[in-house]
């Protein structure tokens, strides 16, 4: 239903991560395993309706509040979070604290220290992590091995798997996957809540979920849309999304999205239609039917591994110092949503990102950016002063330019910077004995659409 070509679907480290916070936070998948998958499946539903409503009535734009930077902040704050996460997987830890801020998840690493961690699970891990890293290094080196990390996660999974099968590393306290259900997941559309004190719950966690998996999607399309020169249709990427979802949580998924890391080996790949999406699917039902069975021995610390390998991509440092050199807010907003989710939660890193951009969208309204105008050299073009040094004045003359459109939020702080602009220039002709400021001339054209395109001001 989805107008991209490249975007591959599925499960994403973020979106899990996110939905399992939230989750966990009202139930405990140990206690109350069956309330906890009511609920995963109830978000999901509820996460649908939320993508496809915002498509149909054509609300997209509110994606556009969570701007790249706080997205940058959000992804690697996520990604040190899911990280740190699978360190009980990769040590070998069997009690683990449930909280996901850096503190806590540090402080029970190093509560089982003594004890709590496998050398055996600490070598396996430890191992195909390079291993990972490596193919990684190699695929980036050369394109045409472009399928060498792509294909490195399921050459770890098989190797490690017999490894662990034929020393029987499981009886040294290396943990297993253990038994996997084989066959399709049944239908789940009874286990949704529609009543209830748990139907709040479900929507508040589905409508979070979902506009995190709507932004990564619609942002994952754009990339490659843009890369191969073609569009997209946001809203109609939006009702696909949704409507996927809402058959998903119907039929035993939870949350999914577009995935950079799929779509990235899908171009790669050489993909041209959404047909990618269907061969996939086959493979996974295939697996699902015939396949479950010889992933009993698969550590958990190879799976600690994969996920650590696939979320290090997500901490872009080089686009957080280019955010800081062009915008000092942008950056303000990356941060606090970076630290926001590594010592709160994923929810307040989320929150903190929202807020900061909307903050900004309000404070570039209110204050908008104003200039005075120099005219370039033998030409007829008039441009920022401060920006074109040999743009010159002209005697007697003051233009000023508003690069914003006039609204009653902004209309007094304009005037006011406008005079402030008119004074300044004042004392500067009067200090170097030029010509008084005759003209005020405000450059305003496509700025108002019930003035004439500029002002013209004469002072007494």
């Amino acid at each position: 239903m989805g107008s991209s070509r490249d975007i591959a679907i599925g499960p994403v480290a973020v979106v899990s991560l996110l939905l399992g916070t939230l989750l966990r936070a009202e139930i405990d998948p140990n206690t109350s395993p069956d309330e906890y998958l009511r609920l995963a499946f109830t978000a999901t539903f509820f996460a649908g309706i939320t993508e496809a409503a915002l498509g149909f009535f054509r609300l997209g734009f509110l994606i556009d509040f969570l701007s790249h930077a706080a997205v940058v902040g959000f992804m690697g704050g996520a990604a040190i979070t899911i990280a740190l996460q699978q360190l009980k997987g990769f040590l070998g830890i069997k009690k683990f604290t449930k909280k996901t801020d850096i503190i806590s998840v540090l402080e029970s690493v190093f509560k089982a220290a003594h004890h709590g961690w496998n050398w055996q699970t600490i070598l396996i891990g430890a191992s195909f992590l390079t291993f990972l890293l490596t193919s990684k290094i190699i695929g980036k080196k050369s394109k045409k091995l472009f399928w060498v990390p792509a294909i490195a996660p399921l050459i770890s999974v098989i190797v490690s798997t017999f490894f662990v099968y034929i020393t029987r590393a499981d009886k040294q306290g290396v943990q297993i996957v253990k038994h996997l259900d084989q066959g399709i997941n049944p239908s789940s559309f009874h286990l949704i809540y529609f009543t209830g004190d748990n139907l709040a719950k479900g929507i508040r966690i589905g409508v979070v979920a979902g506009m995190v998996a709507l932004t990564e999607a619609v942002a994952i399309g754009r990339t490659f849309a843009a890369m191969k020169d073609y569009q997209i249709d946001g809203n109609k990427e939006m009702v696909a999304l949704g409507m996927m979802n809402v058959v998903g949580s119907m039929s035993s998924c939870y949350v999914a999205t577009g995935s950079f890391s799929r779509s990235a080996v899908n171009f790669m790949a050489g993909c041209q239609t959404a047909v990618s999406n269907i061969i996939m699917s086959i493979v996974v039902l295939l697996t699902l039917l015939f396949l479950t069975p010889l992933f009993k021995y698969t550590p958990n610390a190879i799976l600690a591994a994969i996920i650590i390998n696939a979320v290090i991509p997500l901490i872009d440092i080089q686009a957080a110092i280019l955010i800081f050199k062009v915008d000092k807010l942008d950056f303000i907003a990356c941060i606090g949503a970076f630290f926001g989710v590594i010592f709160v939660s994923v929810e307040i890193g989320l929150l903190i990102a929202v807020s900061i951009s909307f903050a900004k969208i309000l404070l570039q309204v209110t204050r908008p950016r104003t200039a005075v105008l120099g005219n370039i050299p033998r030409t007829s073009v008039y441009r920022n002063i401060q920006q074109y040094p040999e743009a010159t004045m002209v005697p007697g003359v003051l233009t000023i330019r508003v690069d914003s459109a006039i609204y009653f939020s902004n209309s007094n702080y304009v005037r006011e910077r406008i005079q402030r602009w008119l004074h300044e220039e004042e004392e500067k002709v009067k200090a170097a004995s030029l010509p008084r400021i005759q003209f005020l001339i405000i450059e305003m054209s496509r700025k108002l659409n019930f003035t004439p395109n500029f002002y013209i001001y004469i002072p007494s």
